[in-house]
């Protein structure tokens, strides 16, 4: 098969990023996820920082709020450019060849791409809690309460942009528990399906 992509749409904290790198390591193909915050940035003129931050997440004001913010008198912000941007990149980067893509709403963006499998990697609390104390350092605030609303964020910003709700069932081929299952399990079951 030609141009067979694999999207991985992830919880925060549930492993998503290290299952679609390990997936495409095992597979030998290409896995985009700093690396298309670096493409971003390049043709963007925006710093890695803020991609990284605007470029999966709404901002933690609510719904209404970030739907109005930052417009200039077109109705356009500057996150309106980051996702027109990102989507042609997604756009881009699938039509090269085989790959895994982490994020950024890739999963939409790619729906209609009839060789693409849309993962979706999710977990309990307490195991996401956990990964991110041990994986990233978190401490100054309660694990729980940073996981509630980095979901939150990519809830917000995923539904503004594609008019879906994030982690519904029903936007992805396989929804996979890497808190009941582990990582390497993940990733055996996705390039067993690739």
């Amino acid at each position: 098969m030609s141009n067979r992509i694999i999207t991985i749409s992830r919880e925060f904290g549930s492993g998503g990023r290290t299952i679609g790198r390990l997936t495409a390591m095992q597979l030998g193909i290409p896995c985009y996820d700093a690396e298309l915050i670096e493409k971003i940035a390049e043709e963007s003129g925006f710093s890695k920082t803020y991609i990284a931050e605007r470029g999966e997440y709404a901002m933690s004001r609510g719904m209404l709020v970030h739907a109005f913010a930052d417009r200039d008198y077109n109705g356009h912000s500057y996150q309106d450019e980051l996702w027109a941007i990102q989507h042609r990149i997604i756009l881009e980067l699938s039509e090269k060849g085989p790959c895994v893509i982490v994020g950024r709403c890739a999963d939409y963006i790619l729906r209609d791409k009839a060789d693409c499998l849309r993962v979706f990697i999710h977990s309990d609390m307490e195991s996401r809690a956990k990964r991110i104390v041990e994986q990233y350092g978190e401490r100054n605030e309660s694990p729980e309460k940073r996981l509630k609303d980095k979901d939150k964020r990519r809830a917000a910003y995923y539904q503004f942009y594609t008019d879906m709700k994030w982690g519904v069932m029903q936007n992805y081929h396989i929804a996979l528990d890497s808190g009941a299952l582990g990582i390497d399990k993940c990733v055996a079951t996705i390039k067993s399906l690739y």
